[in-house]
């Protein structure tokens, strides 16, 4: 891949601030569009967009096709009509730093559900707001979304009726007929629910509505998105349950083997992820058709993709579905070079402002072996360094920046690591130091320091994630691998993109070659 060196942020809009309790596509999105344009930063990284479940992660979703109905924006909706003022009236008291899944959950279905019966009622008036370029929805509209997003849309709006109707329990435990897709029971189904169907189909169309306009507004202001699509998909989804055949299942549909990682001195009993595991033989004979619609509808909402878990495709950790613990897994071979040499005949070349050929970062991270390297390097994909990683004391450790090559992606670090100002305070006063002496700095600004160490690198995208840009500490962190709840709920204070965060960050850009535009 050709790239030209750029500086991102890591921002997912469930983080933006706004007054609805969840960030959302809404103004705020626009106006971060703006901050990045107007400091010279060219990317914008966010995590998976789909409609999130049981711990509200982005990384266990019920579609690897479908959009996330919470981050609908209720102003969109009010410029369409769907929605009047006093709909949004006497919203729960959300906390202004952080999403309260448990009540931003009912408000936004309240809100949604509001906007459909008005649809569906055709008492649409003119939208209120004065030259709106935003032209009401109609059956027509939604009509052609659904015959244009049928190959995933008419199953997942199906799954989630059924959900609806059995008291959102997972697909495992609906009566055999409907477990198992057997036709008669489908279409019974169907018939009788017509409207429940329709309206999650609607709700998907508001959100690619909304979302293509801020992307073709990120375009016009010269931002290239970035999307995340991971490895493994939740097994209570709609992909698991349309296409079981693609899945290690056992007859009942529960998981035969499950995805995880082996012990290490991190975690001795290893990381068990819980997720279906791919008959890859399956997926071959196929010509990979599933992953190839997985990353065209996905590089229709973003411009590149980080592919999480890349080893994976190399080897990945097999455990049997009754296990308790990673302990007893084994090694099994992924689809290798097979697989992105189908995707690359598949794409071909993309070419965005920042980069031209297959439009994938592959994340590397953990022990990697010299045939994922080798994998990555054969399809010209850039890998990972975080640099929170880098201060074990060890010059030779790969993720100090002099140990870079240009083809990788640095970030001060991610959703799934500390803050930088939270790692600093955490660790000892050994990786401190080295810290300190290695960047030249007494440590009082920790978190610039790192994203000067970053942008000042050979990698060519530099990311760093908003927290770090604020200097927040560990409250402020998305997400702690293992702990089931609590996670995902960070947001952005307003009013913090201010003329002196603008003025460094737009320096901080033209010094180390990174200024967009």
């Amino acid at each position: 891949m050709i790239f030209k060196r750029a500086s991102g942020i890591l921002l997912h809009p469930t983080s933006l601030p706004g007054p609805c309790g969840i960030g959302d596509l809404g103004p705020a999105a626009f106006q971060f569009v703006d901050f990045l344009a107007e400091t010279g930063t060219a990317l914008w990284q966010v995590l998976p967009l789909g409609p999130t479940g049981y711990g509200d992660s982005p990384y266990q979703c019920f579609s690897a096709f479908a959009g996330n109905p919470y981050l609908i924006s209720p102003d969109a909706l009010l410029e369409d009509g769907l929605l009047y003022q006093e709909d949004l009236a006497d919203p729960p008291p959300f906390p202004a730093d952080r999403v309260d899944y448990g009540a931003v959950i009912p408000w936004k279905l309240h809100l949604l559900n509001t906007a459909y019966r008005r649809f569906r009622e055709h008492t649409l008036p003119p939208s209120p707001i004065p030259n709106s370029q935003s032209p009401t929805p109609t059956l027509q509209s939604l009509a052609v979304f659904r015959r244009d997003h049928a190959a995933w849309l008419d199953d997942f709006a199906l799954f989630m009726a059924i959900k609806e109707h059995f008291g959102c329990g997972a697909w495992t435990d609906w009566p055999a007929p409907l477990r198992r897709r057997d036709p008669a029971a489908l279409a019974a189904f169907a018939d009788g629910h017509a409207e429940e169907i329709e309206r999650h189909a609607f709700w998907q169309f508001l959100f690619f509505r909304q979302w293509e306009k801020l992307r073709a507004y990120a375009r016009q202001r010269g931002i290239t998105l970035i999307g995340d699509i991971p490895i493994f998909v939740a097994h209570d989804s709609a992909d698991v349950w349309a296409h079981p055949e693609l899945f290690f299942l056992d007859d009942d549909g529960s998981p035969a083997v499950v995805a995880g990682v082996p012990p290490d001195y991190f975690s001795p009993a290893g990381q068990l992820w819980g997720n279906p595991l791919y008959r890859w033989e399956v997926h071959k004979r196929e010509n990979y058709a599933w992953w190839i619609a997985r990353l065209r509808s996905v590089l229709s909402l973003v411009d590149l993709v980080r592919l999480d878990h890349f080893r994976g495709f190399a080897a990945y950790w097999e455990v049997p579905g009754e296990a308790e613990t990673a302990e007893n897994g084994r090694w099994a071979p992924g689809p290798g070079a097979d697989f992105l040499a189908a995707l690359r005949e598949s794409l071909g070349i993309v070419e965005t402002p920042v980069s031209r050929g297959l439009p994938i970062i592959a994340e590397d991270l953990g022990v990697i072996t010299p045939d994922v390297d080798a994998m990555r390097r054969e399809f010209d994909l850039p890998g990972m360094k975080v640099l929170v990683f880098a201060f074990d004391g060890d010059p030779e450790n790969v993720f100090l920046p002099h140990n870079y090559t240009r083809d990788c992606v640095v970030y001060t670090g991610t959703h799934d690591n500390d803050t930088a100002l939270g790692w600093y305070q955490r660790v000892g006063e050994k990786e401190r130091d080295f810290a300190r002496r290695y960047l030249a700095r007494d440590g009082h600004d920790i978190a610039w320091d790192l994203i000067r160490a970053a942008w000042g690198s050979v990698a060519v995208f530099a990311i760093a994630p908003m927290q770090d840009l604020l200097g927040l500490d560990n409250r402020a962190r998305m997400n702690y691998p293992g702990n089931p709840s609590g996670n995902w709920s960070w947001r952005m204070s307003p009013g913090v993109l201010d003329a002196a965060l603008r003025a460094r960050l737009r320096e901080t850009n033209f010094l180390y070659g990174r200024l967009a535009g």
